[in-house]
């Protein structure tokens, strides 16, 4: 355990950023895998779904949670594997 006060309190906001990522990477996980199921399924929101999943990916992309190409190349994964099953 820290004993200097600004170790402190950079232990909380260590923990407070890392709760935070956490979340915002479940979040986008899930919604990857929402956009996969409704590809393979062939759903009608298919696009929707699938609109939503990118926007997660730009957002975690500016949160710095994904390298930009790591981004680029899911959102182009996606779309590509979309429009195969269109």
């Amino acid at each position: 355990m820290p004993n200097i006060k600004s170790a402190k309190k950079r232990v909380a906001i260590s923990k407070a950023n890392y709760e935070r990522n956490k979340a915002n990477r479940s979040d986008l996980r899930t919604a990857i895998k929402k956009a996969d199921i409704a590809i393979d399924t062939k759903a009608a929101d298919a696009n929707e779904v699938v609109k939503v999943a990118v926007t997660k990916i730009d957002q975690a992309a500016n949160k710095g949670l994904l390298h930009k190409n790591n981004a680029a190349r899911k959102k182009s994964a996606l779309v590509k594997r979309l429009n195969a099953n269109a």
